[in-house]
C-alpha cells in the first residue's frame, strides 16, 4: 500500500460448511499522513466500498478452483473447472478426484493425499505441481497447480483447495521446441 495507509481484510461473516466467508477491505488511516484539522484516526472503506464475497471470487477467477474434503470428495467446483475438465458442478460435487486423475496415477495420488491428511503438511502450497490430468471426454491434459490445506476453527484438517491452470498448449509447444532443437543439433553435428 502507498503512504495513504495500510489495507487489511476484516472478516465480516463466516459459514463453516461451504467456505462462504466475506471480507471487507479497510483503510487504516492511523498510518496515513496527518491531515491538518483531523482528530483521531478513522477507518474508512477503501474505494471498493463493498464486501468481497469469496464465492463470487471463486466463480469469477479464470483458474479452476477445486476443494475436496478429508476423504477426497469434491465439495467445490468452480466454472473454470467446468471449462477445463468438462464436468458440470452437479456432475463433480460429491465425487472423488478420480474424475480428473489418470487411472495409472490414482494410487500414487491417493497415497500422497492420505499422507497429507494424516500429517497436515504439503510441499505444494508454495511449489507448483505439474501433472497429467484427464477431462470428461478422456483427453489428456497437462495441468499446473498449488494447494492449500483447509482447517476448521479448532485447527482440524478438513480438506484441500487446489488452484489449477491448464498448461496443455504450453506443454505441447515446449515439447515441439525441444524436438526441433534436437533435430537441429543432429543437423549441426553432420556439418
Amino acid at each position: 500500500m502507498s503512504s495513504a495507509g495500510t489495507a487489511r481484510a476484516v472478516p465480516v461473516r463466516e459459514h463453516s460448511k461451504q467456505t462462504e466467508t466475506m471480507v471487507r477491505c479497510e483503510l487504516d488511516a492511523s498510518s496515513a499522513p496527518h491531515i491538518h484539522g483531523a482528530s483521531p484516526p478513522i477507518r474508512q472503506p477503501i474505494a471498493m466500498q463493498s464486501a468481497i464475497d469469496y464465492a463470487q471470487l471463486v466463480n469469477a477467477i479464470g483458474d479452476a478452483v477445486i476443494i475436496s474434503d478429508a476423504a477426497g470428495d469434491i465439495t467445490c467446483w468452480n466454472p473454470a473447472a467446468t471449462r477445463m475438465f468438462g464436468y458440470t458442478e452437479s456432475e463433480a460435487m460429491g465425487k472423488t478426484l478420480d474424475l480428473i486423475i489418470p487411472e495409472r496415477l490414482r494410487g500414487r495420488h491417493w497415497d500422497g493425499y492420505q499422507k497429507t491428511m494424516a500429517t497436515g503438511q504439503t510441499r505444494y502450497g508454495s511449489d507448483v505441481l505439474r501433472v497429467p490430468a484427464v477431462d470428461k471426454e478422456g483427453r489428456a491434459l497437462s495441468i499446473a497447480f498449488t494447494v492449500a490445506l483447509l482447517r476448521s476453527p479448532q485447527g482440524e484438517l478438513t480438506g484441500i483447495v487446489a488452484v489449477i491452470r491448464d498448461e496443455t498448449a504450453r506443454f505441447q509447444e515446449e515439447r515441439g521446441l525441444k524436438k526441433r532443437i534436437a533435430e537441429l543439433e543432429v543437423q549441426a553435428q553432420q556439418i
